[in-house]
């Protein structure tokens, strides 16, 4: 098997004309991805980013300390005076949005939305447990949208 990219450019306008050339169907697989990333095309314009300000997976432990691998982690989220705080367990996740004004909280990983819940009055809401790799939290209420950064929650 060769290194890629080629490392001569005679040979990978070779190789990327060959797949050009190659007209063989396009797998589900990559037409989904597609699809999910065509629809959230200009969702980045329209929300406000929230920054990641704290992560219990990252908080340094005194020496000696040992961390239990079951536990809960905490993640908290900030832009402006709108604040996001997240407990990730393996169950799910339970949320916080701050200031509360109802509203609905959608989660979507890189193929696209995978799951939504109604924010309370008290601004708490649940989702289920996010999917392997980055996930991204948009919330919508009556005065705001929001998104967390991106962030690998398992």
């Amino acid at each position: 098997m060769e290194p890629w990219p080629p490392a001569a450019d005679d040979a990978l306008l070779a190789e990327l004309g060959a797949a050009l050339r190659d007209s063989g169907p396009v797998g589900e697989e990559f037409l989904t991805a597609a699809l999910a990333a065509f629809s959230w095309r200009t969702v980045d314009a329209e929300l406000t980013i929230a920054e990641l300000t704290f992560d219990s997976a990252c908080d340094a432990e005194p020496a000696g300390a040992v961390r239990s691998g079951g536990g809960s982690r905490t993640l908290s989220f900030r832009s402006g005076p709108v604040v996001v705080e997240i407990e990730v367990t393996g169950t799910g996740i339970v949320g916080q949005l701050s200031p509360a004004r109802g509203g609905r909280v959608a989660a979507r990983s890189a193929t696209g939305r995978y799951e939504e819940a109604p924010v309370d009055p008290v601004g708490f809401f649940t989702l289920g447990v996010p999917p392997s790799g980055p996930v991204q939290l948009c919330a919508r209420t009556t005065g705001y949208a929001v998104a967390t950064a991106w962030v690998s929650l398992r």
